[in-house]
This record gives structure tokens, sequence and C-alpha cells, in this order.
């Protein structure tokens, strides 16, 4: 597949297949085969029988992490600020379906406890305080599903294991705008997170100081709702 993603990369025109077999090494029915495939999820679009170019997903997929890109260089002066402040770690996380991927962070390195927030990792969203961000995006009816969908698994005893209780909890963040993970994802770990929009107004990330239980400060919840409206207004957005 990948070869013949270089192969239609290199034809500024459509490709017959017989060409793209040619470029690739590989026999004409398996270069159709695989070509087929690629053509049903969008990769690569049959122009007219036997003649191929690249698909309009693709641009999707570059557009998406483009944005992506964009997001951690535009977050990135706002953290170390916040790092500075506080002296703690400072995460960028986005959605990923049902789970929060950690994709930035800065690291204290003033405490030999383990925090789970390291860049790449994944957690379920009702665990972390940026994914409770997205879960009031989400509304009561997708909660609901969500719920059902997952289970609720526990991370750690104190995470959260109930329709009732995750409501309860989301209801705190939407009248706050600032959510909290009290060692819900890892014993020792808690975390305060608040949104970023992009200019269409849309959550896209959240922005979270996560620290050693024994030195976390509610106190901070402000500043780190300070942090991602000011990276927000940095993407465009603009408070209505």
């Amino acid at each position: 597949m990948m070869k013949l993603l270089d192969a239609l990369a290199r034809h500024p025109d459509p490709a017959p297949l017989k060409q793209l077999a040619l470029d690739t090494g590989l026999h004409p029915s398996t270069a159709h085969r695989i070509l087929g495939a690629m053509s049903q999820s969008g990769f690569v679009e049959r122009t007219e029988p036997g003649v191929y170019r690249l698909g309009i997903r693709l641009l999707e997929l570059g557009s998406l992490v483009k944005s992506r890109i964009s997001l951690r260089e535009t977050a990135m002066p706002s953290m170390l600020k916040l790092h500075a402040a506080t002296g703690e770690s400072v995460n960028l996380g986005i959605r990923d379906g049902d789970e929060i991927v950690y994709v930035e962070r800065t690291s204290s390195g003033r405490s030999a406890v383990r925090v789970v927030h390291i860049v790449g990792a994944r957690a379920p969203l009702h665990t972390t305080a940026t994914g409770k961000l997205f879960l009031v995006e989400d509304g009561a009816e997708r909660v609901r599903d969500y719920a059902k969908r997952t289970g609720l698994p526990a991370s750690t005893p104190t995470s959260i294991t109930s329709l009732q209780s995750l409501e309860k909890e989301l209801d705190k963040v939407r009248r706050h705008n600032v959510a909290f993970d009290l060692d819900e994802v890892e014993n020792g770990v808690r975390c305060i997170a608040a949104g970023i929009r992009d200019d269409a107004g849309e959550l896209i990330a959240g922005l979270s100081l996560s620290t050693p239980s024994e030195r976390f400060n509610p106190d901070w919840a402000p500043l780190v709702r300070q942090t991602a409206e000011e990276i927000s207004q940095a993407m465009g957005y603009v408070q209505r």
C-alpha cells in the first residue's frame, strides 16, 4: 500500500494500473486488489477503469496533522509560562474516540512520583480532567452512550464508575469551566484542566497541570483556565 501511495505521489496525472504495478514491482492483480481497498476508504480515487490518483482522504488527514502540529507549537510558549509559574508538569491532551491522548508535555523533574501524562500516553475520558471537558461538550445523551459503551472502568479506587456520579461531576465542570482528576488515573497524581478552543469555537484540546497529590493546589485552577484561554485566543478563538 505504501509503495502504491509513493508511486501515485510521483505521478502528477492519474496513472494506469499497469504503470503502477511496474513502478512498485507488484503483480498487477495484487496492485489491483490493494488499490480497490484503498479506493473504498478514500485514499485513492479511480478516475476511470484501471486509472488511479491520490484520494481526498489524504488531504483530510494532512489537514488534521497540520492542525495538531499548529496546536502544539502555539500552545508551548503558554505551557512553559504555566510550568515556570507553578514548577509542575503541564500537559496538552486531545481526544481520540473514548480516550485522551497526550501530545505534548513539560516535565517538572521535582518528584520521583511517576506521572502518567507522558507524550503518547492514553487514558479514558471519564477518569481524566481533560476527558471530562470533552464529555461536558458531548451533552447528556452522548455521555449516557459513552457510559453504556465503555462501562466506566476504574483505573484507581477513586475513579468514577457510575453514570450518576459522572453526571454530577460533569455538572461541576460545566459550572466552573475547569475539571479535576483527583487520583483517578493514577494513585498519587492529581490534575487540573481547562479547555482550548479553535477559531470556530470547537473544543480541540485540554491543558492540564499535573502534580503529586501532596503538592496539589486547587487554587491554581484560575491560572490553568487563564492559560488555556490565552492559547485559545492564539488559535483564533473569540469569546462571545
